[in-house]
């Protein structure tokens, strides 16, 4: 006798018997539990983690902004003065201003030297200027540390400027207290001026550095300067003449028309519009007629004899380099 309530289809399992179970139900609830436990550790893990998303995401930020001021300050910026500003013209010979790579106005000219190279090594060597190091890796990283903690560099390297399509031939300076942060400078490039001798002409710029700064023009790192360059001129020529190595020394007036402007790194400078035009002892004994390339000026004419000088013993006695 069917007892099968009638309207209701006949099964012979109860619903809720174990034979009733589908087959998938226990993959799937063994499923959901490995869900839950990845889950719950992946929550600890975000817990544990946490704390350290803001870090990085701030390094990430400091990253950009630093790879976007290398881009700005040292290609950017850089190539558009090259595109903005004239060059400029050598008058009488001899040009104004020396300039950055990117054709920047750089440091003014303010000295004149007739010697020899050797001439040159052995008289700043002996008024108390020291040969500057070339601008390498090591000596770099050395101007740096030097900088920061406040060590002497006598012959720290200085940062190139051109004059006739070319960087410095000779480069000089003063170190002023513990630091290269401040000293006295000076670059020179030996010129095609003739001079009454034969011997070279060399076109010069000194200046004084007072501290370092971000460049006003580019944004690089680089020396802040003094802008009284007349001032740093009279120094150096008076440096030589207290050491005795000057056969003369006179002004050539006017030779700066403009007396104010702003150097590579965007410093103010002025001056009074003279070129010093100095000329060393000559080596060789005898009388010299040493002159400069122009005429016009005074001179103190003082003949000294000098051994020749022997470029490797220029070096300072117990300077470390």
């Amino acid at each position: 006798m069917n007892s099968t309530p009638a309207g209701q289809p006949h099964d012979s399992k109860r619903p809720d018997s174990p034979a009733s179970t589908r087959p998938g139900t226990a993959r799937d609830e063994l499923t959901a539990d490995v869900v839950t436990g990845i889950n719950r550790q992946g929550g600890a893990v975000s817990q544990a983690f946490g704390g350290w998303l803001p870090v990085v995401r701030a390094l990430k930020w400091a990253g950009t902004a630093a790879l976007l001021y290398l881009a700005l300050a040292y290609f950017t910026l850089p190539s558009l003065w090259e595109l903005i500003e004239p060059r400029h013209v050598a008058i009488d010979g001899l040009p104004r201003h020396a300039e950055t790579h990117s054709h920047i106005p750089g440091d003014p000219l303010n000295l004149g030297i007739v010697g020899t190279e050797d001439e040159m090594l052995r008289a700043f060597v002996a008024a108390g200027w020291f040969p500057a190091d070339e601008v390498t890796l090591r000596s770099s990283l050395r101007i740096i540390e030097d900088t920061l903690l406040h060590h002497t560099y006598r012959h720290a390297p200085i940062s190139p400027l051109y004059c006739f399509g070319r960087v410095q031939d000779l480069a000089f300076e003063k170190p002023v207290g513990h630091s290269p942060r401040q000293r006295h400078h000076v670059r020179f490039w030996k010129s095609d001026l003739p001079s009454a001798d034969g011997r070279p002409f060399w076109a010069g710029a000194a200046i004084f550095d007072i501290g370092v700064e971000l460049s006003k023009t580019t944004g690089q790192v680089t020396h802040r300067t003094d802008g009284h360059i007349d001032v740093e001129r009279d120094l150096l020529a008076n440096d030589l003449d207290a050491a005795d190595r000057l056969q003369s020394r006179r002004y050539q007036p006017g030779f700066h028309r403009q007396r104010t402007g702003r150097n590579g790194g965007g410093d103010q400078w002025s001056t009074d519009g003279r070129l010093c035009v100095l000329v060393l002892n000559p080596e060789s004994s005898g009388e010299s007629s040493a002159r400069a390339p122009t005429d016009s000026a005074e001179s103190s004419p003082r003949p000294r004899a000098e051994k020749p000088v022997d470029r490797e013993a220029v070096e300072t006695p117990g300077e470390p380099r």
